[in-house]
């Protein structure tokens, strides 16, 4: 009896997430006639990809019992790095020398800037024992001055019908965000179930000492995490500059909290070492979701910040109550 018991309440405790997002669709649907048309429903699937991609980066940190505060600033500074490339191209003026650069080439340096910003992360927070809250709270303003002076504090505007397409078109009649997305999603997936990474990712945040016992290289699996975590959130910032055709110099303000919020709505732990990326892109659906409808129904934007605090408040709640239920 006790047995089936706790095998009810786990399976209603995998089912929240999921019951959540049917309540909170519901609620809007009912106050909201424009919630359900299919223009709005993929308007909401294109924002939510780009989250799911910034998510699922932030979930291999968060499981490796880390933070990162970065992510926002570092879409920021790898779309404008991107954007400045492709309209720009890049000149040596030591040797006079001019060269152009096609989209496929400005994404790829965008995605590796990302990754440099990600490496310094982990390479600060393994070599010199800085706490990841600290680490990343500091990239966080870093790269945020960085997107300053690059761009100057303007906008880099008019990138091109061909890069355009990667933010605003279609493919087999779904968005080309959600494809990405969804590659994003499943090569995560793969790399944490099926890959000797992903099992060090978890048990170096359930135990780093005994991780490190065990010849787990620690250091090397951690600043790796940072790396694909800065590169995740410069594949948002590549989207986000896309679909709008511009690199705004305030791109990414707040979405470290976004990512955060799917993150631990999603299941995984604060404390590191529990966590599923299918879990996360629930909570990022979430995410979107709420904030969609907080829009369609004129919630003041003060207040949409008052009710994503109070959501992400409530998700840790549950969390911490249910790992020190399994204690």
């Amino acid at each position: 009896m006790n047995i089936s018991v706790l095998a009810y309440k786990k399976r209603l405790q995998q089912l929240q997430p999921l019951i959540a997002l049917f309540l909170l669709c519901l609620v809007i649907a009912i106050f909201s006639d424009r919630f359900l048309s299919m223009t709005n429903l993929w308007n909401v699937m294109r924002q939510i990809s780009v989250n799911i991609c910034i998510s699922v980066g932030m979930t291999l940190v968060i499981i490796s019992a880390g933070i990162d505060l970065s992510v926002g600033s570092i879409l920021a500074f790898a779309g404008a790095v991107t954007a400045s490339f492709l309209s720009m191209g890049a000149e040596i003026p030591v040797f006079g020398v001019y060269l152009s650069v096609t989209p496929v080439g400005a994404i790829l340096i965008g995605i590796l800037m990302g990754g440099a910003l990600g490496w310094i992360n982990g390479w600060v927070i393994t070599y010199f024992r800085v706490q990841p809250f600290v680490a990343t709270l500091a990239m966080l303003t870093i790269a945020r001055g960085l997107t300053m002076l690059w761009t100057q504090g303007y906008p880099i505007s008019s990138l091109g019908d061909d890069f355009a397409g990667l933010g605003t078109g279609w493919f087999l009649g779904v968005p080309i965000p959600v494809w990405i997305a969804a590659a994003v999603t499943a090569l995560a997936v793969f790399v944490m179930k099926k890959t000797r990474f992903g099992r060090y990712i978890y048990a170096i945040g359930g135990n780093e000492r005994a991780a490190r016992l065990s010849g787990i290289k620690v250091n090397r699996v951690k600043t790796l995490v940072y790396v694909l975590s800065g590169m995740l959130a410069a594949v948002g910032g590549i989207l986000v500059t896309s679909r709008l055709d511009s690199a705004q110099p305030n791109a990414g303000e707040g979405y470290e909290l976004d990512a955060i919020a799917a993150v631990v709505i999603g299941g995984t732990s604060l404390s590191g070492g529990r966590g599923l990326i299918m879990g996360t892109v629930l909570g990022a659906v979430i995410i979107g979701v709420l904030n969609n409808g907080l829009v369609l129904l004129g919630v003041s934007p003060f207040w949409q910040q008052v009710v994503k605090g109070t959501v992400i408040l409530i998700a840790v709640i549950i969390d911490r109550s249910q790992h020190k239920d399994k204690k």
